[in-house]
């Protein structure tokens, strides 16, 4: 087999696609992995009465997924650098595809967490790669508006998941939400590899004492916070759990400080513009993802709504990705993505503050939808300009990992806003009536709503764009925030 680089033309015995077929495909897959992270909201009433559990049990149908989804995305990102990223792809769609059809003919609840943990794993090979492979397969000039359309694509399947989920769980039942995958995913194995052409990284060594830091650090905070509400804070497990999940993810930093190789290499958070677009997205996901996880109970368990129903009425929150994220893109070519992403975090935390304000036991849909256009809007501002931010803040020879550091913190920040806003509703209230499930529901969106104002602040850390220079910058934002490090010349891959 001949080998390649990443900067060598692809052979011409490939057949290629173009950035039109590379945007199609890796927005679907995109779609796909984004859509499970939140779809299962508005199913919970129904697996609930289904398979039964407590509130922890509801928690791993979703934490499961974001759980895996995050400590080995920059594992699975490593994976397709190392041995091929068109190969990776294919296989992460086909594990992704297999384990969404384990989940919809899941006997119990335990089965339906551990196929929920499988998908985590085949989206964290699919998700870091899709923006990589739209990367190579896009011109320079072309590739502010690619990473827009991605993004708000993307964003629109999180903000959608309580929509479809809901509409699929009334109308045909909860495992629906899983069988929509099936053909999504089988339809994309040909495509990918007739349409997409293969491309390898700096052909670096895999990092598994790395990864295997992060994968129980992260699982020891997240298994504690989930458990906490349950057993006691107290509980010497729990305490177990927290306690060597920090330890062990205090050894990740400092191995990626030290290492040769290392999985996330520490010095990429020398440019403020890394820093502090990551700091922002695991923020943003942290209060978004905890907030609609109690807000689709809410609508359904305390307003009476059917799942279609609440689903509906959350379309100017969830909707308005299609709406507002050209304009985003726009804006964000103009005036740089730095203002806009914190424009877009501040109007969801206002958005979410108003939620806390307003929730009552019989609240109208009117008093809530002014909070529910705010976030929308504000939701719509961040995703389309942030991956676009994420790429130009790094060397080309480095996207790779930026895209999987990126999506890992998110879903991070995803695992840890469920996990810590259930904590707090859990401590504050319950399911017991509407009335104790308000005053659960009120603290954990106050909460949501300080997380996503502090993400705000940490977009203000991205530097100020700087017009780009060099015919290499095409129309990619240039932040003045890259601290030179040298980077190695990459070495070939074998196919």
């Amino acid at each position: 087999m001949s080998q390649q680089t990443p900067e060598q033309t692809p052979q011409p015995t490939e057949r290629r696609g173009g950035a039109v077929w590379a945007l199609v495909i890796t927005s679907v897959a995109g779609f796909m992995a984004a859509l499970d992270n939140l779809v299962v909201t508005t199913a919970l009433p129904s697996i609930r009465e289904d398979f039964g559990g407590a509130l922890d049990d509801l928690e791993w149908t979703v934490s499961a997924y974001t759980l895996t989804f995050a400590v080995l995305l920059m594992f699975g990102a490593a994976l397709g650098d190392r041995f091929g990223r068109r190969r990776l792809f294919l296989v992460g769609i086909t594990v992704f595809t297999g384990a969404s059809a384990a989940a919809a003919m899941a006997p119990g609840i335990d089965s339906l967490i551990a196929a929920r943990a499988v998908q985590g794993v085949g989206a964290a090979i699919m998700m870091p790669l899709t923006l990589t492979l739209l990367t190579a397969a896009v011109p320079a000039a072309k590739r502010g508006m690619a990473y827009g359309i991605w993004g708000a694509v993307n964003g629109l399947a999180v903000a959608s998941g309580p929509l479809i989920g809901g509409s699929l769980t009334e109308h045909l039942s909860w495992q629906w939400i899983f069988w929509l995958n099936v053909p999504l995913g089988l339809a994309l194995l040909p495509l990918v590899r007739l349409r997409l052409t293969e491309s390898f990284g700096s052909g670096a060594p895999l990092d598994i004492r790395g990864t295997l830091l992060a994968s129980g650090g992260l699982f020891g905070i997240v298994y504690g916070l989930v458990r906490a509400p349950v057993v006691g804070w107290s509980d010497g497990v729990v305490l177990l759990a927290l306690f060597a999940g920090t330890a062990l993810l205090t050894g990740f930093v400092f191995h990626g400080m030290r290492a040769e190789n290392p999985m996330l290499p520490m010095r990429l958070f020398r440019s403020r513009a890394f820093a502090g677009i990551n700091a922002a997205s695991l923020l943003m996901f942290l209060g978004m993802f905890g907030s609609i996880f109690l807000l689709s109970q809410y609508m359904q368990g305390v307003l009476g709504y059917s799942p279609t129903e609440a689903g509906l009425r959350m379309l100017p929150w969830t909707g308005m990705p299609m709406l507002v994220a050209p304009l985003a893109g726009y804006l964000s070519d103009r005036v740089g993505g730095r203002p806009v992403v914190a424009a877009g975090l501040f109007l969801q935390a206002v958005g979410l503050g108003w939620f806390a304000a307003v929730v009552e036991a019989d609240t109208s849909y009117a008093a809530q939808l002014p909070a529910l256009i705010i976030s929308g809007i504000g939701m719509s501002l961040f995703f389309a300009p942030a991956s676009s931010l994420v790429m130009s803040s790094v060397r080309a020879q480095e996207q790779g990992i930026a895209s999987g550091a990126n999506n890992a913190l998110r879903e991070v920040g995803g695992a840890l806003g469920i996990a810590v806003m259930a904590s707090i509703f859990s401590a504050q209230g319950g399911y017991e009536s509407a009335r104790t499930f308000v005053d659960g529901i009120r603290p954990a969106l106050w909460v949501g709503s300080a997380a996503v104002a502090l993400a705000g602040v940490g977009a203000l850390y991205i530097p100020r764009r700087r017009p780009a220079t060099g015919p290499a910058a095409g129309a990619q934002e240039v932040t003045e925030a890259a601290v030179p490090v040298p980077v190695p010349v990459p070495e070939t891959a074998s196919r």
